[in-house]
């Protein structure tokens, strides 16, 4: 029988943990929805993209909590609408994206937009209905700091003053659609952690 790997720590390291664990948060804090994009590199958003392709989204985002705690920022966005959704600041408040940073749990519905949770700020910003979405909580340097999304829109009309879908509709998502996101979080989890944890010991 082989032997088996066994990676021990080395006390060295040990000692100095508590010093890593310091810095590792002082990097934490100084990531803001405006250099986020800074973090992101081809591997990243190819996995974050295909993740978007397999489950058929129209489009997905990741969100950063600001400073002030009381906004998610839109930092990233995959669709043709990105300039005007990239920056766009959804009060913490309300709205689902917003429910999923604070439960931590996964999400995933059709026909959201009949959800009163879902909040219409962004809709009518862009002048479209959120039909379906799928929204995850996304981690960095243990600790939850924004949430991934992606979504299926519909054209709208608008009828005493709210917006109604147009069909054709989209084909929604099914429950097992959340499982390929949830994936591509926890892997750009690791790289993120990965790559400011090099930087940290100057390996970068």
């Amino acid at each position: 029988m082989p032997n088996r790997l066994n990676i021990l720590p080395d006390q060295r390291l040990l000692d100095g943990r508590p010093a890593l664990q310091e810095y590792l948060s002082k990097i934490g804090q100084s990531v803001t929805p405006e250099n986020f994009a800074d973090l992101l590199d081809s591997v990243i958003l190819g996995l974050l993209n295909d993740a978007f392709a397999r489950v058929a989204a129209h489009e997905g985002s990741i969100w950063v909590l600001d400073a002030s705690r009381e906004f998610l920022v839109n930092a990233y966005n995959s669709g043709p609408n990105s300039s005007k959704i990239v920056g766009f600041r959804q009060p913490i408040r309300e709205g689902i994206i917003s429910m999923v940073l604070a439960t931590e749990q996964g999400f995933v519905e059709n026909e959201v937009y009949r959800n009163e949770k879902h909040s219409k700020l962004l809709d009518n910003e862009l002048g479209m209905v959120t039909y379906a979405m799928i929204a995850v909580p996304f981690y960095f340097l243990s600790d939850c700091r924004g949430v991934i999304s992606c979504v299926q829109l519909a054209r709208a009309k608008k009828e005493n003053g709210q917006l109604i879908p147009i069909e054709p509709l989209p084909g929604g998502f099914d429950f097992d659609s959340l499982l390929p996101v949830q994936q591509a979080a926890a892997i750009i989890r690791d790289l993120l952690d990965l790559r400011m944890m090099r930087s940290a010991f100057g390996l970068e």
